[in-house]
């Protein structure tokens, strides 16, 4: 945070308030160490700003509020932070209230900053490519990688609802499998021609070696018959990215993005993928289109009088 030059010392009626404060949440909430720490940071960032301009925490004004906060923005300080300290100050100013230390909350109408949505990180088809062709398909358990791999690019799972799949969830013959998500909401999700014939030869050439005699209902076992979790299939997803020489960074959620952001490069419609995601609410999905920009401004080029 920026500093003025000449600063005054605080007041010590402000430290010792925050000290309660302190002692306060801690007895109530039982908050931890790093907690209390980020607390008293902020509290005491804020009142040496007070202090700066002849005020303090005890008398402080709504407008000398909204000024700080705004100092915060022209410093280009993250909303994230600011948006933390506003609710430490709410909880500050609410506990004199509560001790009628001061009779009027200045915090009240003071509306947090927006924090911006991130963007997904996603990769490109090529990236996709490499990582789908990563596997070695001698190996049983990297032939289910790989399996794994093609349908959850054909499908955006999320990750736990891939490696919980059962055999009874998935008809070949149609082309779909059965996906209990988020709230025990179920949905059918299309699998494509491509994943669906490698699941086939995976269950023909790769899952009763993989199984080695155990006995198991989950699609991908591990090699106990046991469903895998989710941190162990990303970090093989990472090695096999290692392998594809793709050194973009991986989370959970990374080939869940590719396949929506390139379901929308291709034309297809936000609620589509809104249902083939499973979200309830299509602002969740709209944050793919600002991915997307590629089909977006090729449609301009190609039927805007001025493209």
């Amino acid at each position: 945070m920026a500093r003025d030059r000449t600063r005054k010392p605080l007041d010590s009626r402000d430290l010792q308030l925050i000290d309660t404060y302190l002692d306060a949440v801690w007895m109530e909430k039982g908050l931890s160490d790093n907690t209390l720490s980020s607390y008293r940071r902020d509290l005491t960032q804020f009142a040496g700003w007070l202090c700066q301009r002849g005020a303090d925490l005890k008398g402080l004004e709504r407008g000398l509020l909204q000024q700080y906060l705004a100092w915060r923005v022209k410093e280009r300080l993250r909303a994230s932070s600011t948006s933390r300290l506003l609710s430490c100050l709410r909880g500050f100013y609410r506990y004199l209230l509560r001790e009628e230390v001061i009779s009027d909350d200045p915090t009240l109408l003071i509306d947090s900053p927006k924090k911006g949505r991130s963007l997904p990180k996603t990769l490109t088809e090529a990236d996709v490519e490499q990582l789908l062709e990563a596997p070695e398909l001698s190996d049983p358990v990297q032939f289910r990688d790989r399996a794994m791999l093609e349908v959850l690019y054909a499908t955006g799972l999320r990750v736990t609802e891939l490696v919980s799949l059962q055999l009874f969830e998935m008809n070949l013959n149609q082309g779909v499998i059965r996906v209990m998500g988020k709230g025990g909401k179920e949905r059918l999700v299309p699998l494509g021609e491509e994943a669906i014939s490698w699941l086939q030869r995976y269950l023909v050439e790769a899952r009763s070696e993989l199984l080695c005699g155990y006995v198991s209902d989950v699609l991908f076992p591990s090699r106990r018959g046991q469903q895998m979790t989710r941190q162990t299939f990303w970090h093989r997803i990472k090695r096999h990215a290692l392998v594809a020489g793709i050194d973009k960074p991986l989370s959970p959620h990374v080939l869940r993005h590719a396949f929506a952001t390139h379901l929308l490069n291709h034309g297809a419609d936000l609620r589509v993928v809104q249902m083939l995601l499973g979200h309830s609410d299509l602002s969740t999905t709209q944050i793919y289109t600002h991915v997307a920009k590629q089909r977006l401004q090729s449609l301009h080029q190609e039927h805007h009088p001025r493209g």
